[in-house]
């Protein structure tokens, strides 16, 4: 298969996704829409993948948001499969008229998610993941869950039998891509108030290096999962 990435951010790149492609045989191409590039057209892969990105987009999109919104909605209107993470995650429940709102928590760091019980995703009944957002979205209609943490009880949704599914919590990341999000993100210190309470410093993040390397196998079940519908 040949599959289209929309990066959002020089920070928000795809990470372990385009080796995981690659050492499955597939073809990519990323399309860095943050630095001008035109958004591709759906008939041009076989499956879409819609990056993480700045939430400040959310508020204030990007001019070439217009552009990207329609592509996601071709792709519903579709058969093709279609992820999204982060970011991307929230646009495509936005465009499946899902409610996309500020959290009651910020979420950075790792937190452990427990499985819906009608959860369609083939994951274990718990797992960490890493977490890095403050927006949080509705379920859609005709939509499944994935499950929930505790700052945010849906971490992720599967629609139309798996074709198309949203993650919030990422598991693509890798150290080195952390890092670099660590260099430019606004620095956490440490504080008493609840509202950061799920809001990890830096060096708790980055303390257990062996965390990213666990994200991998859950990583591959979930791409194993959606391409399996194509």
């Amino acid at each position: 298969m040949h599959i289209h990435l929309l990066q959002h951010g020089a920070d928000h790149a795809p990470a372990r996704l385009t080796d995981w492609l690659s050492s499955m045989g597939h073809s990519y191409t990323i399309f860095h829409l943050y630095a001008g590039e035109l958004t591709p057209r759906p008939a041009e892969s076989d499956a879409l993948i819609v990056l993480d990105g700045p939430e400040t987009f959310i508020d204030q999109p990007p001019a070439w948001f217009k552009a990207e919104n329609k592509l996601i909605n071709r792709y519903l209107d579709g058969q093709k499969p279609m992820m999204g993470i982060g970011l991307g995650a929230l646009w495509i429940a936005q465009a499946l008229e899902a409610i996309i709102a500020p959290g009651t928590y910020p979420e950075r760091g790792w937190h452990t998610v427990s499985l819906a019980p009608e959860s369609p995703f083939d994951l274990p009944e718990k797992f960490e993941a890493f977490m890095w957002h403050r927006y949080v979205f509705s379920l859609p209609d005709n939509a499944l869950p994935l499950g929930g943490s505790a700052a945010a009880p849906l971490q992720g949704f599967s629609w139309d039998s798996g074709r198309v599914i949203g993650l919030l919590c990422l598991f693509e990341v890798t150290l080195a891509n952390v890092k670099k999000r660590l260099e430019h993100a606004e620095p956490t210190t440490p504080t008493s108030s609840a509202a950061d309470r799920f809001r990890q410093e830096s060096s708790q993040i980055l303390e257990d290096a062996t965390r990213f390397h666990r994200l991998a196998p859950l990583l591959d079940r979930i791409m194993t999962q959606w391409l399996r519908v194509s």
